[in-house]
């Protein structure tokens, strides 16, 4: 019987422990708030601003010159003077080649010339004697036309030499490999100590021109006229692949001259300072053309739109810190902007963070931001505006 008491003792205290710990353990951060219980968002304004009206594309950075470095002439490679990857300027000397054998015919020729120029003067000489004998009648006149003759074919002995001496000074100058654009050497192809050949197709080494850079795009064909109305030098800013991160801002270099009937668009290309080396040769890259600008509309985040089964909507902020599901009209929008045609007004405050807890009438605790203040008098984030804002390309205007 005693064991029975003290079993039965030692159950209560186990379940007195038991029930304390259950009340003292802190409630899941995760579970959504009790009925009356305030959730916590983040909210932005509802305000006029300008939005530009973006035609948004896939393009690919191409450079305008792209230079495979073949040598001109045989011979040993002897120096590779540049470092690979390394930025090299229009007539850079990048790689020699042994110029012994060049110069040697350069000094064969130089010597053939000098000789052949001293019997051109002695036959110059001989031919003024002989007009002078001619002119005393003492010699014909046949004598002296064969002299002339054999002048003149010294005169062209002697031009050809010029010309073989300039050849091979060229000769010896292509033992000089240059750079022929401005741009950005690749990974060298041959190492010094190699014969190299003229007629050898890999080259030397690849030269990039990389500053200016070019994007090459297509548009829909239905978008042609809309660019070609609103003019040349068109804004165009490039982003990367995630649309996120903004890479340069230039301006519309070109349209082609026809459609592509295979694909229904037509190739436009727009040009790039690249000063910063932001944009990379054969990169893709997303590209956005302002073709226009619309002035003084309401724009919303696009955070505070949801979807639902009877449209778009969102959650208007009210002064009793209680939130109303308004439906609204979006006319054309972006990655972070919204053109909004009627549901809100300038001013109304939005819910953009914390959305998936809310319903219609729910009620709500502001986050503070420290940049601006919402309609209810709450600190709240002041929406802008961005340098993006557009028409995204699957919503018609």
């Amino acid at each position: 019987m005693h064991k029975w008491w003290l079993l039965a003792a030692l159950l209560l205290v186990v379940g007195g422990i038991t029930e304390r710990m259950a009340e003292s353990a802190p409630q899941s951060s995760g579970d959504k708030p009790k009925t009356g219980q305030a959730t916590p968002v983040q909210v932005a304004s509802v305000h006029y601003g300008d939005m530009g009206v973006l035609l948004d594309e896939l393009g690919t950075v191409t450079s305008r010159h792209t230079v495979t470095i073949t040598p001109r002439v045989d011979g040993l490679l002897q120096h590779v003077l540049f470092h690979e990857g390394q930025v090299v300027k229009a007539g850079q000397v990048l790689e020699t080649l042994d110029p012994r054998p060049f110069q040697v015919v350069v000094d064969q020729w130089a010597g053939q010339l000098m000789h052949d120029q001293a019997l051109l003067e002695d036959a110059r000489l001989d031919l003024a004697r002989y007009q002078s004998l001619l002119a005393k009648d003492s010699i014909g006149s046949q004598q002296v036309d064969t002299q002339k003759a054999l002048v003149k074919q010294d005169e062209g002995t002697v031009a050809s030499d010029k010309a073989q001496l300039a050849n091979a000074r060229l000769q010896l100058e292509f033992s000089r490999v240059l750079a022929p654009v401005t741009g950005r050497v690749g990974l060298r192809l041959v190492d010094a100590g190699n014969m190299v050949h003229a007629a050898q197709t890999n080259g030397l080494v690849l030269i990039t021109q990389t500053q200016p850079i070019d994007v090459v795009f297509a548009i829909p064909a239905g978008q042609i006229g809309m660019v070609l109305q609103a003019g040349k030098d068109l804004p165009v800013e490039v982003y990367d692949q995630n649309d996120v991160h903004k890479l340069a801002a230039g301006h519309l270099l070109a349209i082609d001259n026809q459609i592509n009937t295979t694909t229904g668009t037509v190739n436009l290309k727009a040009t790039f300072a690249n000063k910063d080396d932001h944009l990379f040769p054969n990169e893709f890259v997303n590209v956005h053309v302002q073709v226009g600008q619309h002035q003084h509309v309401l724009l919303a985040p696009i955070a505070a739109l949801q979807t639902g089964a009877k449209g778009t909507y969102v959650y208007v902020v009210k002064p009793d810190r209680t939130v109303q599901l308004r439906p609204v009209k979006v006319l054309m929008s972006n990655g972070e902007t919204a053109l909004i045609g009627s549901g809100v007004s300038d001013g109304d405050v939005l819910v953009v963070d914390g959305l998936d807890r809310l319903h219609d009438g729910a009620k709500i605790t502001i986050i503070r931001a420290s940049d601006a203040t919402g309609a209810d008098g709450s600190q709240t984030h002041q929406y802008h505006g961005s340098h993006r804002a557009g028409v995204d390309s699957k919503v018609s205007p």
